[in-house]
């Protein structure tokens, strides 16, 4: 049984979400404010978290900020699209405004659960495959068709996260996030030099595109 974390100081609408979870098989933790959120994370499993951003203690923004490797989706009453961009840019994984249908959030839900399960099934696998390049885990190498593409270390974490996601924008600072496992040379002011650079090598082998980068978010594979 998968765990949705529910963070919304609203007790009407804190109880509907839960009762909408648990109608599905959901097991619902719940939260009424920032601070207790983060207490919660701290000693439990938790598979997705819903997230108001209007929060006693720790507001939403602050959550989305220390939060890591758990989608989070943002359900909040701010429809502005700088509300929007700012959590997306944070870490927010996805952006529901109230009011909102059952139906919607039930599919949004079952998106990024599926997307956080790929991923994971993605890590074990030896070759990470998209189009034509191919990654290899084991020996570090990248191929597109037969033509090597020498990358950097970090070029190479880079592209491996991408590949990871490969349907996902990956926001700036996730990506920054993720990567710094494997290398600790990147930050954000570098980050687009170096996807500059891979583009460039790319290109070297063949005209298709590969990377593309989503305005004021971050970067996915070209589809």
């Amino acid at each position: 049984m998968q765990t949705i974390l529910v963070v919304e100081d609203n007790t009407d609408i804190h109880n509907f979400i839960k009762e909408v979870l648990e109608k599905e098989n959901y097991h619902v933790l719940n939260s009424y404010s920032g601070t207790e959120a983060l207490m919660i994370l701290e000693q439990k499993h938790v598979d997705l978290i819903l997230l108001d951003l209007m929060l006693p203690g720790l507001n939403g923004e602050e959550i989305i900020k220390k939060v890591n490797n758990i989608p989070i989706i943002v359900i909040s009453a701010k429809i502005s699209p700088e509300d929007k961009v700012n959590a997306l840019l944070n870490g927010a994984n996805d952006y529901i405004t109230k009011p909102f249908s059952t139906e919607e959030l039930l599919a949004r839900i079952q998106v990024q659960l599926r997307i956080k399960r790929n991923s994971k099934e993605n890590v074990r696998k030896t070759e990470l495959t998209y189009k034509q390049m191919v990654l290899n885990q084991e020996n570090h190498t990248i191929h597109i068709g037969k033509n090597p593409i020498y990358l950097t270390k970090t070029e190479y974490a880079i592209v491996k996260q991408l590949l990871l996601n490969p349907k996902q924008v990956v926001t700036k600072s996730k990506l920054l996030d993720f990567i710094s496992q494997d290398t600790l040379d990147c930050d954000e002011n570098s980050l687009k030099v170096h996807i500059s650079n891979i583009r460039k090598k790319i290109r070297m082998v063949t005209e298709e595109e590969y990377i593309e980068s989503v305005w004021g978010i971050g970067f996915k594979m070209h589809e």
